[in-house]
């Protein structure tokens, strides 16, 4: 009976139910009335003579001064704490106004006391019930969309991490939700412990193997946005050890304009395992080659070149050309610019160009330089498939140094101001081709500046840094993919090491270490400390609340495969080719002085470059990097098939 009476109730247009609960009121303020002089005569009252239109008058008052309030307006199976205030400020009001009103009524008789006790009445009255219909109704309403239970066995037991004002806003919005069902809190202030919030308790982290297996605790939320990453960091190497999958709420930034909710949880950002903060960009530097000019990005639809876009028209330049090679991925960057500036004001009037084409057909790159009057190129395009690259020697040739080679020349011919290389640290000491031809291509841009140190208009700057996060490519995007297909996760050696930092923040450094460049400058980011491979897939593993299987834990979901070094692999990779390096302005930059070639010397071995990529002589081609490239090391035989295959020796 009370679950139909709930059902219908709810089922009813908001008109009717404000009908409702202002009779409810109105019944309210009568008996609050009449409670007050019952309490203060000590016997049941039974009003005489001119009383009776006290208690005609006090509803009179009460309704509007609760509906101006808003006491009507609010959703009752959603009314939240903070509704108590509301609520606090309604009956007062109305308790102040009646209090004046029966002390002008001429009525002689009746006590002082009844108005505080007339007040303290009607606000246990109408709050009580407010909250009393919020439980019932709530109940109710899980039954009314699928049943209590149904719904209670579908949701996932949590538990929040972080029991500040942001826990409490997460553990509201999810009683509501239909996936999780917080059961308690964990927060590292101790005298939160053994308290509780909105009826959860509060407990401290050694607690939580006792939590999941009470309440066979699936997650682990973290409500803190605005923690630092450092902190972030090492609240999940606390949480490691338990088998929970671990996820986040959005920052303060993101719910404050209105991007997300407060319950818009997401996987963990896997920036917060390195607990590196970035530190805050030098604004003059990242407007002083942009802002204002035409600005060129090659390998646009790239995983660094995209991000380099996204910040580039945060930073209003006059236009920006996208020069990529892929169909699609240019296609992909122009329409995701394209829905950012619709939605930044002031920025709609940037021109974005898309170009198709590559690197290597220098007429092109030199032709869209200047009909453009291109001013600012970022050149990423290349290929940086390591692997991938030692198959194909002769394509990263055309593309990382011929493409460099005519993206160069183009910009002298066309009087750019600033031309940027983005390098690798596998340009140091390579043991692969592609990092070879990365260095070969810091070679040419070198040789370039000096050549021409006092006449060229163009300043060539180059900057270098390790891996960045979820870059194509990379291994996190492969870890989570072979997490997804159930392992295993495959990693090349347990002790190999790679330095690691997000692809915003490496976009932010190059942007600003070209304003830094003087013309010929190599600079090197601090990648901050290297990061063991085996670590971070542990990592990832336990934080999607899964086990690793190995010989102590046969029964784990995921194991972890070696499958050795892969062509061109080293162990550990470097960012200096020597020790001389200095600071900059900037604390993340520094500027490496290294080895040059003469232009002369090495436009000889350009040419002889082409000729053997022309006819595949990849044996002479390898003669001619490791004559140029200090430190390479190749650590495998050449891989082109066609080369093998020349050779009789792709099917031995």
């Amino acid at each position: 009976m009370q679950a139909r009476l709930a059902q219908w109730f709810i089922g009813l247009q908001r008109r009717n139910k404000a009908i409702i609960l202002i009779s409810a009121d109105v019944i309210f303020v009568v008996l609050a009335l009449w409670l007050a002089f019952s309490l203060r005569w000590g016997v049941l009252y039974t009003p005489k003579g001119d009383e009776w239109y006290l208690f005609a008058a006090a509803p009179v008052i009460a309704v509007p001064i609760f509906a101006r309030l808003g006491l009507y307006r609010a959703i009752i199976r959603y009314i939240e704490i903070r509704a108590l205030w509301t609520i606090i400020q309604a009956t007062t009001l109305y308790a102040l106004v009646f209090a004046f009103v029966l002390y002008e009524s001429g009525i002689k008789i009746i006590p002082r006391t009844v108005s505080p006790l007339n007040w303290l009445i009607i606000m246990l009255l109408v709050g009580g019930s407010r909250f009393f219909a919020r439980w019932w109704l709530g109940e109710a309403y899980f039954r009314v969309t699928g049943g209590r239970r149904a719904a209670e066995l579908g949701k996932k037991n949590v538990v929040i991490y972080g029991a500040g004002s942001a826990g409490v806003q997460l553990a509201s919005a999810l009683a509501h939700g239909r996936d999780f069902r917080p059961v308690a809190f964990i927060d590292d202030d101790k005298l939160l412990h053994k308290r509780k919030v909105n009826g959860l308790r509060i407990y401290p982290l050694s607690s939580l193997g006792y939590l999941i297996e009470r309440h066979q605790v699936s997650d682990v939320l973290l409500a803190m946005p605005s923690a630092k990453r450092a902190r972030i960091s090492e609240l999940i190497r606390e949480l490691e050890p338990y088998a929970v999958h671990v996820m986040s709420m959005p920052g303060l930034s993101d719910i404050a304009q209105g991007k997300v909710t407060v319950d818009a949880l997401q996987e963990v950002d896997i920036a917060d395992l390195l607990g590196r903060s970035p530190v805050a960009p030098d604004q003059s530097l990242l407007y002083a080659t942009i802002s204002g000019k035409v600005v060129m990005v090659t390998g646009a639809g790239g995983s660094i070149g995209s991000e380099l876009c996204r910040q580039i028209i945060q930073l209003q330049p006059l236009a920006l050309i996208l020069f990529e090679s892929s169909e699609f991925a240019l296609y992909a960057i122009e329409k995701e610019l394209n829905h950012l500036l619709t939605k930044a004001n002031g920025f709609n009037r940037i021109e974005i160009v898309t170009v198709l084409g590559s690197v290597t057909n220098a007429g092109r790159i030199e032709k869209v330089c200047k009909a453009f009057k291109v001013q600012t190129i970022y050149h990423a395009a290349a290929y940086k498939h390591v692997p991938m690259v030692e198959k194909n020697p002769g394509e990263a040739v055309w593309n990382n140094i011929f493409g460099t080679l005519h993206a160069a020349q183009a910009a002298i011919n066309a009087e750019v101001e600033l031309f940027v290389l983005i390098s690798t640290d596998k340009a140091v000491r390579p043991t692969n081709t592609m990092g070879a031809t990365k260095r070969f291509a810091e070679l040419i841009l070198q040789a370039l500046s000096m050549e021409a140190e006092h006449k060229l208009k163009t300043r060539f700057t180059m900057v270098r840094f390790g891996n960045v996060l979820d870059s194509s490519g990379s291994v996190v995007p492969l870890f989570r993919e072979q997490m997804a297909r159930g392992g295993p996760v495959t990693v090349t050696d347990a002790r190999i090491i790679r330095y690691f930092m997000t692809i915003p923040e490496a976009s932010q450094l190059v942007i600003q270490a070209g304003a830094l460049g003087q013309g010929g400058d190599v600079f090197v980011l601090d990648m901050g400390e290297p990061i063991r491979i085996l670590d971070l897939a542990k990592r990832m593993i336990h934080l999607s609340g899964l086990e690793i299987k190995d010989e102590d834990h046969p029964s784990g979901e995921i194991e972890i495969a070696f499958t050795g070094l892969r062509p061109g692999e080293k162990l550990y990779e470097e960012l200096l080719i020597g020790d001389n390096v200095s600071e900059t302005s900037h604390p993340r930059i520094m500027r490496a002085e290294e080895q040059i070639i003469p232009w002369a010397e090495l436009e000889q071995m350009l040419a002889i470059l082409e000729k053997s990529a022309r006819d595949d002589d990849f044996e002479r081609v390898r003669e001619i990097l490791k004559s140029a490239v200090s430190g390479f090391v190749p650590q495998c035989e050449i891989g082109d098939l066609l080369w093998k295959k020349n050779r009789g020796e792709i099917f031995r």
